[in-house]
């Protein structure tokens, strides 16, 4: 079988001071096309790492890495940016929109560079976008005119635009008040039943209770993996337990 993500035998290794540091060490990882995982950890685990990787961000000091049955782990630079503009789509904790642009603008920007649509065409994607995310009537509207879930959502629209096969999502609720985060979650969580595969790190245990599956790390090693119970989500009460269970 054929997964959409699958890594295997991953090292990402760096030297500090004079020491090998192990970010990731020997890391083996498959994820099928609409799966909704969530990837836990303490800061140091490895969680950024393995999400910078799979985001082809980063290439592994050695390895495989398979997106969509084609081997990335060894790309350049400039492979990878297609990559990425052909089939990831990407939402941050900090929004990273473009401060002095309108909502509708900055949810173009993939189009510009990839130059698939016409102007037009581009236009009335990234309006269908905005409104798909519950921001008809905001297109206009700079980063500084949005509340914080509102400039998310805006992200959450950009990344889209493409039509990418995978979602990467890096402490999507961290900059978000409680209200905010759940309205974002929910759209997650309904952007994953349309089929959309959403890659998610977090450590917090209430929003990875939002996906499916749980994939906990810890010294750059995937601790658990609750892939064969991933059928329906968690409550965070069973979600915090499985870490826990992990980390002991």
């Amino acid at each position: 079988m054929s997964h959409l993500i699958e890594i295997s035998d991953m090292y990402k290794i760096y030297a500090i001071g004079g020491e090998p540091v192990h970010a990731l060490d020997g890391v083996s990882l498959a994820v099928d096309e609409g799966e909704f995982v969530a990837i836990m950890g303490a800061s140091g685990s490895g969680k950024s790492t393995m999400l910078n990787i799979l985001g082809c961000l980063d290439v592994p000091t050695k390895g495989s890495y398979r997106l969509d049955g084609t081997e990335v782990a060894a790309r350049s630079a400039a492979e990878l940016a297609k990559i990425r503009n052909r089939k990831l789509g990407f939402v941050f904790q900090s929004f990273n929109l473009l401060a002095r642009t309108s909502a509708i603008e900055n949810v173009e920007l993939p189009d510009l560079y990839m130059g698939r649509l016409r102007a037009k065409e581009r236009r009335v994607r990234a309006m269908e976008l905005l409104g798909r995310v519950g921001l008809k009537g905001r297109e206009s509207h700079t980063p500084a005119q949005l509340s914080g879930g509102q400039q998310q959502r805006v992200a959450i629209a950009r990344a889209l635009m493409n039509n990418p096969p995978v979602l990467f999502a890096d402490e999507p609720t961290g900059n978000l008040d409680t209200k905010s985060s759940v309205e974002i979650m929910e759209l997650f969580s309904e952007l994953s039943s349309e089929g959309i595969t959403i890659v998610m790190v977090t450590h917090e245990d209430d929003i990875a209770a939002y996906a499916k599956r749980h994939v906990v790390m810890r010294d750059g090693r995937i601790m658990r993996d609750d892939a064969s119970c991933g059928s329906a989500r968690k409550t965070v009460g069973e979600v915090a337990r499985l870490v826990r269970e992990a980390l002991a």
